[in-house]
């Protein structure tokens, strides 16, 4: 079976369970990116599959349309302010595909792509210059056993560096009230990201996550008043994979509401 860049495959040894894009070939290894989970990995070409990816492009936007805020605004009597978003993600890709989220919500949001070991290091700079009310941090990590315990930060590939990002972020802004802050990608140590400063963080139970888990949770709360608290169980329910992918604490939303229109 000939395969290219650009293919898209499953792996056999793994029951064929995540899509992926092949995104570099050397020699007999496949360097692949998940299609809708933010996930990196290599395999032999012998043990990949080419599939058809039409059904899960359904599937995507269904979950995508199923997801959206489901407000409805009195915009008779009233305007409406969200929270703004500030998106550093690891990946390009996927920071498209949450930019267009926020877009079809009517959210306002800026991205940048940026290396997440690079994040922390820039991060003071773009909350200055961007004034959000909600910060993502995210990208792409993994939670490697043969490293350490499911405790042990340094067993992961990038969850040490969300969290200088966390803790830099919030030396610019203490409260939790004042600047949102979701972060972390797949497998992520979700303890020590909560523990760093984070409002909403990934993986409670080390899992994958959907490309859009942490957009879904920042448009939430963007649409969500100012004035009430959250409704965090409903809120993480909206996310693919639930609380087994994503988690955070009770707080206000961010947006304002006005009067009269």
């Amino acid at each position: 079976m000939e395969l290219n860049i650009g293919d898209y495959v499953t792996r056999k040894s793994y029951n064929n369970d995540i899509i992926f894009i092949i995104i570099d070939i050397k020699d007999n290894i496949c360097y692949l990116k998940g299609f809708s989970v933010r996930l990196i990995a290599d395999s032999d070409i012998s043990d990949l599959m080419k599939c058809d990816i039409k059904k899960d492009i359904e599937e995507e936007n269904e979950f995508i349309e199923r997801m959206k805020e489901e407000k409805i605004l009195n915009r008779e009597d009233y305007f409406y302010l969200p929270g703004k978003i500030l998106h550093i993600d690891g990946d390009y890709d996927y920071l498209n595909k949450c930019l267009n989220y926020y877009k079809n919500a009517n959210i306002m949001a800026m991205g940048i792509c940026e290396e997440e070991d690079q994040i922390y290091i820039k991060i003071r700079s773009l909350l200055e210059e961007y004034n959000p009310s909600i910060l993502v941090i995210t990208g792409h990590d993994a939670y490697y056993k043969k490293k350490g315990n499911i405790d042990d930060i340094n067993a992961y590939k990038n969850s040490s560096n969300f969290v200088k990002a966390i803790k830099e972020a919030r030396k610019f802004e203490k409260s939790h009230e004042k600047l949102i802050i979701i972060a972390g990608a797949c497998q992520s140590d979700y303890e020590d990201l909560i523990r760093a400063g984070a409002n909403f963080a990934s993986s409670p139970k080390r899992i994958n996550i959907h490309a859009l888990d942490p957009a879904i949770i920042a448009s939430c709360m963007s649409l969500s008043d100012i004035n009430k608290d959250i409704d965090l169980k409903d809120i993480i329910s909206k996310t693919k994979y639930g609380k087994e992918g994503m988690g955070g604490i009770i707080t206000k939303g961010t947006m304002y509401k006005g009067y009269p229109r």
